[in-house]
């Protein structure tokens, strides 16, 4: 093999690297602390025909129970900078530790995406969103190793074609591009985006600090088990495992003729319909269960864990969920999580 300047460590578990707590073993792990880290690993790979995965901090994964024969690659780059009144943060920083240095700074702009698990390099992929506030709002720029060329480059937000919960990097450049920071231009002394109505409802009008915001957030989340709590079986989530389905308004006006109470958002010109309504219509009840898969007891959304899980009865509990709502509302539950170890067709 290629010399490798960086440490190759072998057959390490990966189960315990991400949120589920599921998975096999990698082939190959590298713990890259620098972007020359990064580059060497990735010409490692390449010139080794290697296949190589980029793992973050594995909340949005699902790893096969015979893990990856290949190379995973784990960017834990750290650093935090402000420069010309925009934060710059390296793609291994926790983000939910990102958005409290945020608020606690008086910047706003990422105050709703609090409690939300992973690294600063995962947001930009799947254009991370939550109670009203979507990181495409405020990023500036996404500093990043181009594997066709081998530069680094930096990529403005126009580049990155955000849409809802996509970007290039989890669609037309997947594989392409390792995020190795992100830039976002937050406003000092901003007000928090109050629009969310959960949000609403906790505020009954009143307009609160980004710090009274960020609690809230967590709070509501806590309630949910959409943050992390070793003590909650909820929590050995994903978290949202499905997105919320956009649809034709032509489509959506032949399902409100049959199905009245479906709720549903204007998406410019289209419609979103919520995923977990469709799962609970379709007879998956928060708290069903599958083997040791199952959905959580306080959000539809969430698979989970209950407790010695495989991949394989969480991707079946996926599959039965996807197929009667399927065969019920003819719509297609798009999955949040990456798919590793498994036929690549899973991710869609």
């Amino acid at each position: 093999m290629a010399a490798l300047k960086v440490k190759l460590q072998e057959n390490i578990p990966l189960s315990p690297l991400t949120t589920l707590r599921v998975g096999g073993n990698a082939r190959y792990f590298i713990r890259a602390e620098s972007e020359n880290d990064v580059v060497d690993a990735v010409r490692f790979a390449d010139e080794n025909g290697i296949e190589l995965f980029v793992l973050g901090g594995g909340s949005n994964v699902l790893i096969s129970d015979a893990g990856f024969d290949g190379l995973v690659l784990q960017v834990a780059i750290l650093g935090i900078e402000v420069v010309d009144g925009k934060v710059t943060a390296a793609a291994g920083e926790d983000w939910d530790g990102f958005v409290a240095h945020c608020v606690n700074s008086d910047l706003a702009g990422v105050e709703c995406l609090s409690g939300i698990p992973g690294f600063v390099g995962g947001t930009p992929v799947q254009n991370v969103g939550a109670y009203g506030q979507e990181v495409a709002e405020t990023i500036s720029s996404v500093r990043c190793l181009d594997r066709t060329t081998g530069e680094i480059v930096t990529l403005a937000n126009a580049d990155c074609r955000f849409t809802y919960r996509t970007s290039i990097f989890n669609s037309t450049h997947r594989d392409r591009y390792i995020v190795l920071s992100v830039t976002y231009a937050l406003t000092s002394g901003g007000a928090p985006k109050i629009v969310y109505k959960d949000l609403v409802d906790h505020f009954k009008g009143r307009q609160p600090t980004l710090a009274e915001t960020r609690e809230a957030v967590i709070a509501i989340r806590r309630s949910k088990s959409m943050v992390i709590d070793d003590g909650d079986p909820n929590a050995r989530s994903a978290g949202s495992f499905f997105k919320n389905p956009i649809v034709e308004k032509s489509y959506f006006e032949e399902l409100q003729s049959e199905f009245e109470s479906i709720p549903s958002f204007e998406f410019g010109d289209k419609v979103k319909v919520p995923a977990a309504w469709l799962i609970e219509h379709a007879g998956f009840n928060k708290g069903f269960e599958l083997g040791n898969a199952g959905i959580s007891s306080k959000h539809t959304l969430a698979l989970i864990n209950r407790g010695g899980a495989s991949a394989a009865e969480l991707l079946e509990l996926k599959e039965k969920i996807q197929s009667a709502v399927q065969e019920k509302f003819g719509i297609h539950l798009q999955p949040e999580p990456v798919f590793v170890g498994f036929d690549r067709r899973l991710n869609v």
